[in-house]
């Protein structure tokens, strides 16, 4: 994918006129990873954000424990690392390619000056942020106020909705990302996919889970 390719497919660039496509892709720089490799680590000086092209991004932090916490996996559109844009502070997680991943990179200073000249930018990136506010916001709730049991059953509707409303979802992460971002363990992740299949909620074969029961998977949540 190139540079426009890239800002066409960002929900932060919907609906920007062709110039102001252009302007973004002459400031942008593309920076490729292999899997494995960080893009940034927590308390990095936030000069810029970036967009997914390709590939899939893992933000987490670390607990003084040493364990790792998975907040978020984002794949292609999807902009990352943009809150410091606005605040000039350092970068509040750290950012690593789960697969070799193409993005673009937005320098802060130029990006800045470019909302600046074009508020339509600024808007866009409200909408963006406020729903990333709102996600932010179900996951607290599903991790201080439900059981594991239910943040599954959560977040295998959301990948159906996701993923075309279909029956078959694929998760895109392995199953111990999955239970870093559902704030469990891999063996306790086993065991209620186990017993999922047992009540006949859903079907389990490697990453792709067959829903064989949606309400019974709602009333769950």
């Amino acid at each position: 994918m190139n540079k426009t390719e890239i800002i066409n497919s960002s929900i932060l660039f919907d609906g920007l006129p062709a110039d102001q496509i252009e302007a973004l892709a002459e400031i942008a720089v593309i920076k490729n990873y292999e899997k494995g490799e960080n893009i940034f680590f927590e308390g990095d000086l936030g000069i810029g954000f970036y967009v997914v092209g390709q590939g899939k991004v893992k933000i987490s932090k670390i607990s003084f424990a040493g364990k790792e916490h998975i907040l978020h996996i984002f794949s292609g559109g999807e902009p990352f690392g943009e809150v410091p844009v606005f605040n000039g502070r350092p970068f509040p997680a750290t950012a690593e390619a789960l697969m070799k991943t193409r993005t673009l990179f937005f320098p802060r200073d130029k990006f800045v000056s470019l909302v600046e000249a074009n508020p339509s930018l600024a808007l866009n990136m409200l909408a963006v942020l406020s729903l990333r506010l709102r996600k932010f916001a179900t996951q607290i709730e599903n991790l201080s106020l439900k059981e594991v049991p239910a943040r599954l059953a959560s977040y295998l509707i959301y990948l159906s909705e996701e993923q075309g409303d279909v029956d078959i979802v694929e998760l895109d992460i392995s199953k111990g990302q999955l239970a870093s971002l559902l704030g469990t363990i891999p063996e306790t992740l086993s065991r209620i996919f186990a017993k999922m299949s047992d009540e006949g909620l859903i079907e389990v074969n490697g990453k792709k889970i067959t829903l064989l029961d949606r309400e019974g998977l709602r009333e769950k949540v």
